[in-house]
């Protein structure tokens, strides 16, 4: 009897929460994407500084949130989710950044909410759907319609469109995970598809030359066009082992723009080449793949829904990234996670797997 107890999920639940598979292979990433970072800022020490700081901040937030009781976690859920809806709003009203207003500005820290509400809107749909029938009726879908517009308009008008194709998926995928009938996943996109027209109306003109841009890039080479093309240019020289660490051209002669943010993927390549590539794409894989595992293990459909969510998303920034970088995709300002230099945006994926460690550890024990 003693020893069926002291078994992990029966009895007294072991006391550390974190994952050691999933949290080596994050602070590996972390470590290679300070290398990437150092080298993309002009090897300004000051910024790895600063970002090894919003990093700290984000693996104690991980730890906390991995030792979190799910049952807290389902009590804040709507608490969250409105105030980050209400940062939204403030960000309207009082925001701050440049050409769009993104950014609260508290004086001692400036933060954007709509990164909060990738973890926000997660929790309120898991804590939405948990309490009804899976799969979801119409009415369901209707309120979860409801919940993932609110935000996703409030981001919209910033404007911030990557963001908001993020947020989005997020609700999406929810409702994915949840069983959604493929009739209603077909009609959804076919609703979307007859949408387009009004959607290309109501772009903004930078959104529209985006796309023009990502259809036909050489149009443009000096103008819209510069960014994928140089992206492009740097990817394709880094060859098979790449041109050497610190050795970059089109970085280093400022050739790519935003090395260190949006296009930080594209130092990589250049620098490390095939190789470097394929290295830090089989360790992002290996984390969605321990992510997704361990959201199937969860012991509920609400941590389920979660957990699996919020690794969809973490998917979802590296393959954006990738495919911006690529070309195959327009440019919409997407972050490589957990690489890119920003704070907010690696806070939040933290703490996100912070959350999906502790729903697992508090899984039930499977034989």
């Amino acid at each position: 009897m003693n020893a069926v107890m002291s078994r992990p999920g029966i009895g007294s639940m072991p006391r550390w929460r974190l994952d050691p598979w999933l949290l080596g292979m994050l602070l590996v990433l972390l470590v290679l994407g300070s290398l990437v970072l150092y080298s993309a800022t002009e090897q300004n020490i000051g910024m790895v500084w600063r970002q090894s700081v919003r990093l700290a901040m984000g693996l104690v937030a991980l730890v906390v949130l991995a030792h979190l009781p799910p049952r807290m976690l389902r009590l804040w859920a709507p608490w969250i989710y409105l105030a980050a809806l209400a940062m939204l709003v403030a960000v309207l009203l009082f925001g701050v950044g440049r050409g769009a207003q993104r950014w609260l500005d508290l004086g001692l820290v400036r933060f954007q909410p709509s990164e909060a509400m990738k973890l926000a809107l997660p929790l309120m749909l898991a804590l939405l759907l948990d309490r009804r029938r899976l799969p979801p009726d119409w009415r369901t879908l209707a309120m979860a319609g409801v919940v993932i517009a609110l935000p996703v308009a409030l981001i919209v008008m910033q404007p911030d469109l990557g963001t908001a194709v993020l947020v989005g998926a997020s609700g999406l995928c929810i409702l994915f995970l949840a069983g959604l009938r493929w009739r209603l996943i077909f009609a959804m996109v076919a609703a979307l598809a007859a949408a387009a027209p009004l959607v290309w109306l109501n772009l903004h003109q930078y959104q529209r030359h985006r796309i023009l841009t990502f259809l036909n890039p050489e149009s443009d080479p000096l103008g819209q066009g510069w960014n994928i093309i140089q992206s492009k240019i740097a990817v394709g020289s880094g060859g098979l082992t790449g041109k050497g660490w610190l050795a970059g051209s089109q970085s280093h002669l400022e050739f790519l723009p935003e090395p260190h943010t949006d296009f930080i993927f594209s130092v990589l390549a250049e620098e490390f080449g095939f190789v470097g590539v394929a290295i830090m794409l089989v360790l992002y894989a290996a984390i969605i793949g321990r992510g997704m595992y361990m959201a199937s293990q969860c012991r509920d459909s609400f941590g389920r829904l979660l957990a699996g969510t919020l690794v969809f998303l973490f998917f979802v920034y590296v393959a954006v990234n990738v495919g911006m970088i690529s070309g195959l995709l327009p440019v919409v300002g997407v972050p490589l996670p957990l690489v890119s230099y920003g704070g907010t945006s690696a806070v939040t994926l933290l703490a996100g797997f912070g959350i999906v460690m502790g729903l697992y550890s508090r899984r039930r024990f499977m034989g």
